[in-house]
């Protein structure tokens, strides 16, 4: 895939820089990040290093997952992490991926996770053919499954025993999100006509592979 920049009204999604490090070390240093994402601790300015300057980009060429960096427009700073993860079945017949995201402290509470959000949603949905966009959270994360839930992700259950953290297996939340699911969402539903990265018009997100649902 070809890094591509998504723009809201306050905010730029841009791959990830090596001149980010500084900037992402200093938000992986919050406590809770540590906790519920899979990021080194203790994170050093090597490790932010190794993720902005080589994991993204080889993640972005050998489309593995498509990790941006959220900045305000208004003077760069850096808002958090937002992405597409988890892509190995983006190309098969399940159209899937991963949405992941982390905020830094001082970002939160603004509304800026949700906008960024927005925007990875309609251009995973529209330009890259998505039909299930899945959410997982450590169980107990609920800064996580809130943000999910106003996004429109329909909370699905409990994996057991799903994720290994700090040597600890333990259970994950799961939520999904389909093409259908966005006509509940009124700033989501009309994507027809919209332009997209390129300037191209784009059709309306949908589902493309038809959907059984179990009866019972």
């Amino acid at each position: 895939m070809e890094p591509v920049t998504l723009t809201t009204e306050r905010l730029m999604l841009r791959p990830f820089e090596l001149s980010d490090a500084p900037a992402v070390h200093a938000a992986c240093q919050v406590p809770d990040i540590q906790r519920w994402t899979g990021v080194p601790s203790p994170y050093g300015l090597a490790d932010a290093e190794q993720f902005t300057g080589t994991a993204v980009p080889e993640s972005w060429r050998n489309d593995t997952a498509y990790d941006f960096a959220v900045v305000t427009r208004a003077d760069g700073a850096l808002v958090g992490a937002m992405g597409l993860v988890h892509l190995a079945r983006l190309r098969t017949p399940e159209r899937q991926a991963e949405l992941g995201f982390w905020t830094a402290q001082e970002r939160r509470r603004q509304g800026y996770t949700v906008e960024a959000a927005h925007a990875v949603l309609r251009w995973a949905f529209r330009d890259l053919g998505v039909e299930r966009l899945e959410w997982h959270a450590e169980a107990g994360n609920e800064g996580s499954r809130a943000v999910a839930r106003k996004l429109g992700f329909r909370m699905e259950g409990t994996l057991r025993a799903k994720r290994v953290h700090r040597g600890t297996r333990r259970d994950v939340w799961i939520g999904a999100l389909l093409p259908s699911d966005l006509a509940d969402l009124a700033d989501l539903a009309d994507l027809a006509g919209e332009t997209g990265p390129s300037g191209s018009r784009v059709p309306a997100a949908r589902d493309t592979t038809p959907y059984l649902p179990y009866p019972g």
